[in-house]
């Protein structure tokens, strides 16, 4: 059992969008795994994208270690702290035909530049073999194109971004989809890993299993709404279920 922290490092406040998201507001302490589930369609992935900048909000407040963050875009979100592993990572993750290397400092490049533009290689190579070390990357070396990689390799890579970038919060969007079972428990002892190491993590997933095993608090959403937030002690896949269907009789009457 992991020690979380009672520090409060993201705080979400009334957070809607035009389309479904519904006055939502919840937590996040150092060091914890926040699972989020719901059905398909319940608004996890929108709530990410709205934290994050990725789309608009109508309302709602963002804090980071209790200061108020403006994001507006995706920028804005990376430049105060947090991270975002998108469900498709071929499409918002990852670069496929450049090398390891380049997919590593993807999001902190000028840190890697010197003051005529131009890539650091040196330093570049030896903090993507550091990554690969750590994460044990499957790979010849760091000169390795992305699309040679298993899905799993490229789910580390796409961690190995975010780590370089230094995220205190990282927003993991079903960190395992399309990837193997051996990867998968490989993804979980990296998260637990991270959290272990003091890092926030919100974790989107559709397989109750997955977010029992790694959550500490089980936040539910459905149609749009959070429904509850509960202690993985507390929690099982029937509560879950109730919660992630809370409002789908109402639903079904509305015509």
């Amino acid at each position: 059992n992991r020690s979380i922290g009672s520090d409060i490092v993201l705080q979400v406040k009334n957070l809607s969008d035009q389309n479904l998201l519904r006055d939502i507001s919840f937590d996040l302490r150092k060091g914890e795994i926040l699972g989020f589930a719901g059905l398909m369609g319940a608004g996890r992935t929108e709530l990410a994208r709205a934290i994050m900048g990725a789309d608009p909000k109508t309302e709602g407040v963002v804090f980071l270690n209790g200061k108020e963050v403006k994001i507006k875009q995706p920028s804005d979100a990376v430049a105060a702290g947090i991270g975002y592993l998108s469900e498709d990572r071929k499409r918002f993750g990852l670069l496929l035909n450049q090398d390891i290397t380049f997919n590593v400092i993807l999001s902190s490049i000028p840190r890697f530049s010197n003051k005529f533009g131009f890539l650091k290689v040196k330093s570049a190579a030896g903090i993507a073999r550091d990554a690969i070390a750590q994460l044990r990357v499957r790979t010849p070396s760091e000169r390795q194109f992305l699309k040679n990689l298993s899905g799993g390799n490229q789910q580390k890579v796409v961690i190995a971004k975010w780590l370089t970038r230094n995220c205190d919060v990282l927003i993991f969007d079903e960190p395992t989809r399309g990837i193997d079972v051996g990867a998968k428990d490989e993804i979980y002892r990296l998260l637990t890993g991270l959290a272990e190491e003091g890092k926030s993590i919100i974790m989107i997933s559709s397989e109750l299993p997955e977010v029992l095993r790694l959550s500490d608090r089980i936040a539910v959403m459905c149609d749009g709404r959070l429904t509850g937030i509960i202690e993985n002690k507390d929690a099982n896949q029937k509560i879950i279920m109730e919660l992630a269907t809370k409002f789908s009789d109402s639903l079904t009457t509305v015509n």
